[in-house]
């Protein structure tokens, strides 16, 4: 039986309940890591607050940081709703996930591959962990990061980002995959901005570590 851990971005979270019950139900242990970009987005408009990113994180200030937790929280009812009655909601600081501060964007944090002792028992009682990506402090962490840092910690066989989009584009079309040094070098020389920037900053990360990853249908290899 394998490891799955299955990130979905907030803008298809419910949407993606028919694929995680789909591999759970094939037989794969499936840990979701969910985001809520758009909510978060939304509800900081109407408070009046900023919304501002650097590298794909988001400037997370005492103020922001009630709203991300609120607009997670949102989030991981509806997808446990939409899962039913083996979706367990978690979130990340109370269950022990733990990341470096990055000062320059406030509460916000780099998370550290992280095997949380709920997850697991999760998983083994048969579940699925539906994880909101705050991290201990609470500090506010990019849902691809975590799902990255999820997927290493508990050695998991696969790791798979659904998003809004079919996979990552470059040069006018999908890429079947991109080696993690191709991926690296765009990153560094700007090819890649929005969203797919953190998704393949942490698919790198999870290659290099040993899970095999995808990007919608592009495959991230080492």
């Amino acid at each position: 039986m394998s490891l799955v851990v299955l990130k979905c971005g907030g803008a298809v979270a419910c949407e993606s309940a028919g694929a995680i019950l789909r591999l759970a139900e094939a037989g794969h242990d499936v840990c979701v890591v969910h985001g809520a970009g758009p909510q978060i987005s939304e509800e900081m408009e109407r408070f009046g607050i900023p919304v501002e990113f650097v590298g794909g994180r988001r400037v997370t200030t005492e103020a922001g940081l009630a709203v991300v937790r609120s607009s997670f929280a949102a989030v991981n009812r509806a997808l446990c709703t939409a899962l039913g009655t083996r979706a367990v909601g978690l979130f990340g600081d109370e269950i022990g996930l733990h990341a470096v501060q990055i000062p320059a964007l406030g509460r916000v944090g780099d998370p550290l591959p992280s095997r949380p002792r709920a997850v697991v028992e999760a998983l083994a009682s048969g579940h699925i962990p539906v994880v909101a990506p705050l991290a201990v402090g609470p500090l506010n962490v990019n849902a691809d990061d975590a799902a990255a840092a999820l997927a290493v910690g508990l050695e998991a066989d696969r790791l798979l980002f659904v998003t809004d989009v079919a996979g990552v584009f470059h040069g006018g079309s999908m890429l079947t995959s991109i080696g993690a040094g191709e991926a690296d070098r765009l990153l560094g020389d700007g090819t890649f901005d929005g969203g797919v920037v953190p998704k393949l900053r942490a698919a790198v990360i999870a290659v290099r570590n040993g899970v095999r990853t995808e990007i919608g249908e592009t495959a991230v290899v080492a």
